[in-house]
């Protein structure tokens, strides 16, 4: 069998590591042939394509990004680029011209979403799920998602220091469109004074008043924010450019916090936006085991004909999943878990 890859969406620390793992077994337990198609979706729609074999994969397990390139091309928006035909019918063309016989395709709701609509038309593919945001459901984890943690994590610890030294507000925004598990999870790591995520539209005023009593403490306060967080009565903070699958590109809210808590409080306030450095660089060992796990049981779902499948961790378990229910909803943080967090404010 002759398998195509590709990897779609936004980077993501431990994508090589699934690649790699793909190959690798794939290789050894059944001799199949691998192809690399390069920058997303936007591969198979070109025919653009790169060498996938054992030597192309030596070496990539600790390095973050992904050999083979990514980016947000939606072929479903594609309509009649190319003599008539729909983005999906130029990938199903492309794919019999390169006699690839099943596709294994990397990556968030988006991609996925692609997946999901490919298989309907009769392409054999199977799915693995990767976003830093953890937010697809049927999965308990995604790689990546540790990593962003953890590099959120260490960089609120490094701001106690210097906020206290300065006698500010810190207000860091971190990455979270719909779901805050980055902004929940490295704020309650982190020892943040208010984590503030898109589930849970915050008032302003009782922002300031956490904010005020931590001083009081004669600590500096630490606000850890989602990107996609917003305030009551308001809405979510975003420019106008959307990316081809329709989402706006956020960013301010960090600003905006900074700007009402100085006004507010009289308190100085700096903004910290950590952005890509959350899902640059070297992945964690959670994370790269876990991608290497999802790896090999991706292609174990080819060989098995499971196709139209996603490979999911439930538990300590890998287990498939059909990619419907992965992209029928996303996972986002629900009000339990919020309220844990919560105790901790102020």
């Amino acid at each position: 069998m002759r398998v195509g890859v590709l990897t779609g969406g936004g980077d993501c620390p431990g994508l090589n590591a699934v690649i790699r793992a793909i190959v690798r077994t794939g290789v050894a337990e059944y001799g199949y042939e691998f192809i690399g198609f390069r920058d997303g979706w936007r591969g198979p729609l070109e025919g653009d394509t790169m060498t996938l074999d054992v030597p192309a994969v030596r070496g990539i397990l600790p390095r973050g990004g992904t050999i083979l390139g990514t980016s947000r091309t939606n072929p479903l928006a594609d309509s009649a680029a190319a003599g008539g035909r729909s983005g999906l019918e130029r990938i199903k063309d492309n794919l019999a011209d390169l006699d690839v016989d099943a596709l294994v395709a990397i990556g968030g709701e988006d991609t996925l979403g692609v997946a999901a609509q490919l298989h309907g038309q009769d392409v054999k593919i199977v799915g693995v799920p990767k976003t830093i945001d953890n937010d697809l459901g049927a999965t308990d984890y995604t790689f990546g998602f540790d990593t962003a943690v953890n590099i959120a994590m260490e960089a609120i610890d490094r701001l106690h220091t210097t906020a206290e030294s300065h006698h500010r507000a810190m207000i860091v925004e971190v990455m979270g469109r719909h779901a805050g598990w980055i902004a929940l999870l490295a704020g309650m790591a982190g020892g943040a004074n208010v984590i503030l995520i898109p589930e849970q539209p915050f008032d302003i005023g009782q922002v300031c008043g956490w904010v005020e009593h931590r001083f009081q403490t004669r600590y500096a306060p630490i606000v850890v924010v989602s990107e996609g967080a917003f305030p009551k009565r308001g809405a979510e903070v975003a420019n106008l450019e959307v990316d081809e699958f329709g989402h706006a590109r956020l960013g301010g809210v960090g600003q905006l916090l900074a700007d009402e808590i100085e006004k507010r409080t009289g308190k100085e306030a700096r903004t910290i936006v950590l952005g890509h450095v959350q899902r640059g660089g070297t992945p964690t060992a959670f994370d790269r085991v876990l991608a290497t796990r999802f790896g090999v049981h991706a292609i174990r779902a080819a060989a098995d004909g499971a196709f139209g499948a996603m490979v999911a961790l439930r538990g300590t378990d890998i287990v498939q999943v059909p990619i419907a229910e992965a992209t029928r909803e996303l996972k986002l943080v629900p009000p339990e878990r919020y309220a844990e967090a919560e105790l901790f404010f102020g």
